[in-house]
């Protein structure tokens, strides 16, 4: 049986690994379980698409972005700790404010815009992490040899997409930013990514990094975009992807989506033997 790899996210600063900026409780087994399923299914596994959280320090969701007035002025601001939640209405109050002013006005508008969405979010402050350039923006080194070979072996690339560009949006999904920017098509539906994943004519595996946050919002987009005998040919590998901690309702919350949408869920020692039965 053919299929498709699709991996979110699984880079070096969401393992459970020494110098990882956000990492996830067991990314690092479920990558290395991955690795193996590309090695397993070998020349069955007819395309694979990585996805690549990429950013600068300075962004909407990391600390560089954000300060705390003082009653003294700029000179007694606080910093804004990771792991914050900042809401519209904290800005206007003035709890929370842009280390640069001239932002305010885009800033208010983001989060209203953030906060009417369908999702719902709320805006949260990350450990600044998958910064482009470095050692947490790689792949994780089993997964990335694993899929160095499979290259080697199939005489195809893995392509690498890149999500999280614009410093005035968060970008969960690969699909598109949580509030596209007008004028910055890498915050627009990428629909080469929507229709290389929806027309493939096989079985769509699924894993990567969180399964709170980035698999989840990227899957969802997808689902949205494939009708039900399309979604049935997609897998949801359930020991290949785990959520940030304290965000584990996130994940149930998901998977109980995606399996009345009609997605199966394996383990990848399942999804192994079901492509490389025959």
């Amino acid at each position: 049986m053919t299929a498709q790899l699709l991996l979110v996210d699984p880079q070096n600063d969401f393992c459970d690994i020494p110098g990882a900026a956000l990492p996830v409780a067991g990314a690092d087994a479920d990558l290395r379980r991955v690795a193996a399923l590309v090695a397993a299914a070998g020349r069955r596994l007819t395309d694979i698409v990585v996805t690549l959280d990429s950013h600068a320090v300075y962004g909407i969701e990391r600390p560089a972005f954000w300060m705390r007035p003082g009653t003294g002025g700029p000179a007694t601001a606080e910093p804004v700790t990771p792991f914050t939640a900042i809401t519209a209405q904290q800005v206007r109050d003035g709890v929370y404010a842009p280390r640069d002013p001239a932002l305010k006005t885009t800033v208010l508008t983001y989060l209203d815009a953030l906060e009417a969405s369908p999702k719902k979010y709320t805006l949260m402050v990350w450990p600044t992490h998958c910064v482009i350039g470095t050692w947490g923006h790689n792949l994780h080194g089993t997964l990335a040899e694993a899929l160095g070979q499979w290259e080697a072996a199939s005489l195809r690339t893995v392509d690498k997409v890149l999500k999280g560009l614009n410093p005035l949006t968060e970008q969960y999904s690969a699909v598109r930013a949580e509030v596209p920017v007008a004028g910055d098509p890498r915050t627009q539906t990428n629909q080469a990514l929507v229709d290389r994943i929806v027309d493939f004519p096989g079985l769509t595996l699924i894993a990567g990094q969180a399964s709170s946050h980035c698999v989840a919002a990227t899957a969802d987009d997808l689902f949205a975009a494939m009708d039900a005998q399309r979604r049935a040919r997609v897998v949801l590998l359930t020991d290949g992807m785990s959520p940030v901690g304290g965000f584990e309702a996130g994940e149930q919350a998901f998977l109980a989506r995606a399996a009345d949408l009609g997605v199966r869920q394996m383990t990848v020692a399942e999804a192994t033997a079901l492509i490389c039965r025959d």
